[in-house]
């Protein structure tokens, strides 16, 4: 078995960033939050960032509309938003 690894800092190979891919992950952020790649050197980022390229990302494309990326922030409209209580 062949494995190409990523991000070497913590073993995570391209097929495991294709599988976070394919389980919703858009970003590296999102890719690190899941698996820890790119969290270290970081020499890994950018061959992130090529792997998942300009796929189909939903939060991605409501960015691209001018949408908030937020799921919360996208449900909620404006004006209630503004009467919501600062947080302390």
């Amino acid at each position: 078995m062949n494995r190409v690894y990523v991000c070497s800092c913590f073993g995570v190979t391209e097929k495991q960033v294709k599988e976070h891919a394919d389980a919703g992950a858009c970003t590296p952020r999102q890719i690190a939050s899941a698996c820890k790649a790119g969290t270290d050197c970081g020499s890994c980022v950018r061959r992130i960032q090529s792997i998942l390229g300009r796929g189909n990302c939903p939060r991605r494309e409501l960015v691209d509309q001018g949408e908030p990326a937020l799921a919360a922030a996208a449900t909620v409209p404006a004006a209630e938003l503004a009467e919501l209580p600062e947080a302390a």
